[in-house]
């Protein structure tokens, strides 16, 4: 007797244990798209605008037109920043980047002209608004030309449509896969309790009372098994953080609570679920079909 009751308690301690692992994995995974898609747009807007311009200028320039159009640019609603690089500074940079003094080869002859290095906001990061101001910058007439790299742009914005459209397709696809397996670890912590729930049914007890003290514990266990999702969540939201701090993510606080609160709520509420249905299949089945 105290054999089979100890065989019990750790055929019991094994069905909570998947449960907990099945729901922490899936929620973690899950935690995981939910925050690339939180966070897509933000991503996305940071590597727009790290496409860089250049504006060169004519010799003929002036200096005062030169730090005008610096002030201008620094202070246009299409501009996260705008630098003035000096021909001379500019070539210092030159030589740093090769590894070789190029100048030297020249005679001491600097072919590059001042210029200004230009980042624009994220959403003038497009073919056409990038190209119309350009065009405007090089109708200065102390503007020699305006340089960007045309393909990237184009490239870029495609790439942000084309990633964003298939994550949302398989957070969708996530979802359902997450929904099935927590579901399918719950319903064999319950089937394996299923002659208790009819036994107790037998003796008078009403389908409410008997099924609380399963939603109880299953709710426990989902809960248990988000808490370990959030930890481990947390942790790879610090990385991220650390690996692209420009899109301070940890200041972003709605998004995080949004985020956590998500993913407590979504593990308390299919583990709720999924035990009520469990419970409630086993309460309409006759007693000889707990046996199939």
């Amino acid at each position: 007797m105290a054999s089979h009751e100890r065989y019990q308690k750790r055929r019991l301690f094994s069905s909570y244990f998947w449960v907990v692992i099945s729901v922490f994995l899936v929620l973690f995974l899950l935690g995981i798209m939910g925050f690339f898609l939180l966070n897509s747009q933000q991503i996305a807007d940071h590597f727009r605008e790290q496409v860089p311009m250049s504006i060169y200028f004519k010799e003929s320039a002036k200096e005062v037109e030169m730090r005008q159009l610096e002030k201008t640019l620094q202070m246009a609603e299409y501009t996260k920043s705008a630098i003035y690089v000096p021909a001379e500074e500019g070539a210092k940079k030159l030589v740093d980047d090769l590894g070789e003094d190029f100048i030297a080869n020249l005679d001491g002859f600097n072919p590059l002209p001042n210029s200004i290095d230009v980042r624009l906001n994220a959403n003038f990061v497009t073919d056409g608004e990038i190209e119309q101001i350009a065009q405007d910058l090089t109708a200065k007439d102390y503007v020699q030309e305006v340089q960007y790299d045309k393909p990237l742009v184009s490239l870029l914005n495609e790439n942000v449509k084309r990633i964003t459209f298939w994550m949302l397709v398989v957070a969708g696809i996530f979802v359902l896969i997450s929904f099935l397996l927590i579901n399918s670890s719950i319903r064999l912590s319950v089937y394996a309790k299923r002659f208790t729930i009819k036994t107790m049914q037998m003796v008078g007890a009403t389908k409410g009372f008997i099924r609380k003290p399963f939603i109880w514990t299953s709710v426990k266990l989902g809960l248990i098994g988000a808490v370990l999702a959030l930890i481990a969540l947390a942790g790879v939201v610090y990385w991220m953080n650390g690996l692209i701090p420009e899109l301070e993510i940890l200041k972003n606080y709605q998004m995080l609570a949004i985020l956590f609160i998500g993913v407590l709520v979504f593990g308390v509420l299919i583990s709720l679920l999924s035990t009520f249905f469990a419970t409630t299949r086993y309460l309409n089945l006759r007693t000889d079909e707990l046996y199939y």
